[in-house]
């Protein structure tokens, strides 16, 4: 069984699909694809995998949730599992939110929506190295 997982968050159903499509279309069966529309589903889904040693290694967030932005989301992700590549995927963000999830949750890279299908697998395929 495949011990690795990527984390699509996203609170529109249609942009975790195609995030699920494109990742898996490119990375096939290398890797578990988990899915949340909502940063508190996300953290559920965190905590499940982690106790069923299941390594997340990237998390693809949007920035514009109810509830919890995901520059909040991801700091919270990084103080308890600090190596998981974060990935923003949002045209909401600012830079105010770009830059505090560069600052406390290590944020590695920023992809603007709509997003271009080979700049998303190229930063994922970076980040993976």
């Amino acid at each position: 069984m495949v011990k690795k997982a990527i984390l699509c968050v996203d609170d529109e159903e249609i942009i975790l699909t195609s995030l699920r499509d494109q990742i898996k279309n490119h990375f096939g069966d290398t890797y578990m694809y988990e899915m949340a529309e909502s940063a508190d589903e996300a953290l559920e889904v965190i905590e499940e995998l982690d106790e069923d040693q299941i390594e997340i290694l990237i998390i693809v967030s949007d920035w514009l949730m109810p509830n919890m932005k995901g520059d909040e989301f991801l700091i919270r992700v990084h103080e308890k599992f600090p190596r998981i590549v974060k990935v923003m995927l949002t045209g909401q963000a600012d830079e105010i939110a770009i830059e505090r999830a560069k600052k406390h949750a290590n944020l590695y890279s920023y992809i603007t929506k709509p997003w271009d299908e080979s700049e998303l697998i190229n930063t994922l395929k970076a980040g993976l190295s």
